[in-house]
């Protein structure tokens, strides 16, 4: 069925029918669900706004976003360079990096190659989002903490709604939990920045007893036709969806949208060639029209252990805890994935783990 496309109006609203839900084992999931209420809550760090040093953060995070693009750069050249199976992904990823940045629609920070791209227009996208009966109908919404999806974040605390979103690359936590009535007066656009997120949120863990009933994700290419989509390549947002499976927060009929450009919607993205991980998408909004994808390309299930190598598993202390306390639950040793040579700006410090 191909895809329904409708112009982006101030009065737009929409149904749209959730996707069949997938079996799932019944079994595991009881496990799973059982191993995370003894999951202890990964961010112990304080989010009091008098304690919060918002300087520091700031710092680590720049630095951190700037050790990853070095390594997202190193991996996409390697990959091109030996055929890898991932080539495909970064040749369409740096199309479109190229051409936002080539016709002007890109937009701060720049370059946006190896990012979720920030374009012209992306509060435009937020706001025809914003009037969808999906989310106007929604209480917890989970958002990307990308700089297009800053809109998102604003009209999800804005409409007195609860919005979960990552601490960015789940280097120091989990998800940071927002509700409007937490935040001071006039800071709620501080609070859609990722500083502020940490600033004024209260950090959750596996534990957490929460329903999400949409999920905004960022995306660097999207096929409409399919709803097949191509993130910057780290995969966070597959790992954020798989915990979020686990921990019983969302199920096949939960909505996933994305927010881009009209020049990054894509017709050659392969729906055979992605993995089991990957994560399609119900709805795509852009400046100009909104897009129900009518997609069938199957959502995950979960984590999928498998395909995660010890150097990633190493990276993100959350998943660790994850892996460790499933294991002790079941009394079973989850599999790994195969290892990868991480160039050394990949290598994290690792301190406090």
């Amino acid at each position: 069925m191909p895809p329904l496309l409708l112009p982006a109006s101030p009065s737009l609203s929409l149904h749209f029918a959730g996707a069949a839900a997938a079996t799932a084992a019944a079994t595991a999931a009881s496990s799973s669900r059982r191993a995370m209420v003894a999951v202890a809550s990964a961010a112990s760090r304080s989010s009091s706004s008098s304690s919060f040093d918002a300087s520091a953060f700031e710092a680590e995070r720049l630095r951190l976003d700037a050790d990853a693009r070095a390594s997202m750069e190193t991996t996409a050249a390697g990959a091109q360079a030996e055929a890898d199976p991932r080539a495909w992904k970064w040749k369409i990823r740096k199309r479109v990096w190229d051409v936002l940045e080539a016709e002007g629609v890109a937009r701060n920070p720049r370059p946006v190659h190896h990012r979720i791209p920030n374009f012209d227009g992306a509060a435009a996208a937020a706001d025809s989002l914003g009037r969808l009966d999906v989310f106007q109908n929604a209480q917890c919404v989970k958002v990307n903490p990308d700089s297009p999806q800053k809109q998102v974040r604003f009209v999800t605390l804005s409409g007195d709604k609860k919005l979960l979103t990552p601490q960015p690359r789940l280097r120091t936590g989990f998800f940071s939990a927002l509700e409007s009535q937490m935040i001071p007066a006039g800071c709620i656009p501080e609070a859609c920045t990722s500083v502020g997120a940490a600033k004024y949120g209260r950090p959750i863990g596996l534990d957490e007893v929460i329903k999400v009933d949409l999920i905004v994700i960022g995306s660097v290419a999207v096929d409409p036709s399919t709803g097949a989509r191509l993130g910057k390549g780290e995969g966070f947002a597959e790992l954020e969806y798989g915990m979020l499976r686990y921990m019983g927060a969302i199920d096949d009929s939960t909505m996933v949208v994305t927010t881009v450009h009209d020049k990054q919607l894509v017709d050659d993205i392969p729906v055979e060639k992605l993995l089991i991980h990957d994560v399609p998408v119900d709805i795509i909004c852009t400046p100009t029209q909104v897009i129900l994808t009518n997609t069938a390309i199957p959502k995950p299930q979960g984590i999928y252990w498998e395909k995660l190598s010890p150097e990633k598993l190493g990276q993100i202390r959350i998943l660790r805890e994850l892996k460790r306390r499933i294991e002790q639950e079941t009394g079973t040793i989850l599999p790994c994935g195969p290892s990868e040579n991480l160039p050394p700006t990949a290598q994290r410090r690792r301190r406090g783990w």
